[in-house]
């Protein structure tokens, strides 16, 4: 079951996406090219795989699961593409901390 909230990572690119709802990431997906190769990620770490079929959505476990570490690599990332903060002030102490940071970007 997803945590929300969540990020959506776009496959080849280090633009990270605040997703605070089921309904909001709906809305995105209706607005964004994406293909199966992007990737919802929870507030636990868990990786999805986003999956539609005649208008509805499915999210299928990839079976990864990511650190706080990987998650603040994503953001660190997110962050260096925008050129607008220091990276070395970039520290969680939670995954869900970690995706909330990106709520203020909307």
């Amino acid at each position: 079951m997803i945590q929300w909230p969540c990020v959506f990572k776009l496959d080849g690119d280090y633009e990270l996406m605040f997703i605070g709802s089921e309904s909001m990431l709906a809305s995105e997906l209706e607005s964004l090219i994406w293909s199966d190769a992007d990737q919802l990620i929870d507030s636990v770490g868990q990786g999805y795989i986003i999956r539609e079929s005649r208008g509805h959505y499915a999210f299928e476990a990839s079976g990864e699961l990511l650190s706080l570490t990987a998650i603040t690599q994503l953001i660190q990332e997110h962050e260096f593409s925008k050129a607008e903060m220091c990276l070395t002030k970039i520290q969680f102490t939670s995954v869900q901390e970690a995706i909330q940071s990106l709520a203020a970007e909307q």
